[in-house]
């Protein structure tokens, strides 16, 4: 019996690893290169000092660190960790983030996963909707 399954590998990619393109794994991975392009996967993914991710990131389980330009999705949680620069969007079950992150963007965070209501919608004017000039 191999003690050791496909579902609990670990990847590593350390900080000399530069990759364009979409980064696909399953398990858990380490990133600690440079990636121009998305990272997807059911798995969890640790992100280093050195990381610096121009993309979206759609993952199970996220721990942030180093430069990210980009959305985040996780449907379990995102942990950002001190001196993170995070210019992007995230949403997630669960949220943690320490003092000393830089983030701008957008949170949706939504632990009981409860249907969101629709977002309201403009008011048409009054008589209906706008029309364009008679011609």
């Amino acid at each position: 019996m191999n003690p050791t399954s496909n579902d609990d590998s670990k990847n590593v990619l350390n900080a000399d690893v530069e990759l364009q393109g979409t980064l696909r794994f399953s398990g858990e991975l380490s990133f600690d290169g440079k990636l121009d392009g998305d990272i997807n996967s059911e798995g969890s993914l640790t992100l280093g000092d050195n990381a610096v991710v121009k993309g979206n990131i759609n993952v199970n389980s996220v721990v942030v660190r180093g430069k990210i330009n980009g959305n985040i999705t996780a449907r379990e949680r995102i942990d950002i960790k001190a001196k993170t620069e995070l210019f992007g969007d995230i949403c997630a079950a669960r949220l943690a983030i320490e003092e000393g992150v830089t983030f701008v963007g957008q949170s949706e965070i939504n632990p009981n996963k409860a249907a969101l209501p629709p977002r309201p919608i403009e008011a048409p004017r009054k008589g209906g909707p706008a029309k364009g000039p008679d011609l």
